[in-house]
């Protein structure tokens, strides 16, 4: 019997999901693509999971990218239907409904790369090599690489990584803003994890409505973006989980959220 590509672990309310192909260094195939967005689709309606962690098996790689084999010898067509499947996948990863962090736990290369940057926080290891090396083969990014890796890290340090193929280490991306945090090998499932708990924590409403305004408004003009801004928090008031926080505050006790 041949292993899962994907081992979702759910214990609420955090779930780990591991892409589990450690033999092609967790290379994504088109069926491996079409499980990951259905996961994470089930991750985002699963009301008792709050946080996600996602990382790939074995010691060497988060995701290498795209599996080359499936890649090499696509016509054009099929070449744009396995960009739109790639960006699928990130779409639903970056518009989750709660935190998606990424364990990178080694390379995250090409489309590998471009899942890390959907997700919405991003740990890696001291082994961590991210980069976009697509060029190297004739290629140029199809998952969102052209287009979030700018936004991210800004135009610069984008076109550097992307014009060149080279992979940057961990501290460079820390340094540029590809990672949000640096730990040794052994400790970054359990800070993933802590990080995840700490948010999964706060009220489930706020952090729903906290990623949407950002998702919203971080690429339209500032006045337009506290707009989205001022109607969230408006929504906001309409909850009980706000009652309850507020509540709680001035009753200097732990508040007691229930997502409503």
């Amino acid at each position: 019997m041949s292993e899962p590509n994907l081992i979702l672990q759910i214990e609420e309310p955090l779930a780990r999901l591991t892409v589990n192909r450690p033999a092609v260094l967790n290379a994504l195939n088109r069926e491996t693509l079409a499980e990951l967005r259905e996961a994470f689709a089930s991750l985002d309606a699963n009301e008792a999971v709050r946080a996600v962690v996602l990382t790939g098996a074995g010691e060497k790689a988060f995701i290498a990218g795209a599996d080359i084999k499936e890649l090499a010898g696509l016509p054009p067509l099929e070449a744009k239907e396995f960009a739109e499947a790639g960006q699928g996948v990130c779409d639903a990863i970056a518009g989750m409904n709660k935190p998606v962090i990424a364990a990178v736990n080694g390379f995250a290369l090409g489309g590998g790369c471009e899942v890390a940057l959907a997700c919405h926080l991003r740990f890696g290891s001291t082994k961590a090599r991210l980069g976009q090396p697509e060029v190297n083969l004739g290629v140029i990014p199809g998952w969102g690489g052209t287009q979030r890796l700018p936004r991210l890290v800004g135009r610069g340090a984008a076109l550097s990584i992307l014009l060149t193929g080279d992979p940057v280490d961990a501290t460079e991306a820390l340094r540029i803003g590809l990672l949000d945090r640096v730990v040794e090998p052994e400790a970054l499932l359990s800070t993933c994890e802590e990080t995840a708990k700490r948010i999964a924590a706060r009220g489930p409403l706020a952090v729903r409505l906290l990623l949407a305004a950002t998702r919203r408004g971080v690429d339209v003009p500032l006045p337009a973006g506290l707009a989205i801004e001022a109607d969230a928090f408006g929504l906001a008031a309409s909850t009980d989980d706000w009652r309850e926080g507020t509540t709680a505050f001035l009753e200097k006790r732990k508040p007691e959220f229930r997502g409503r």
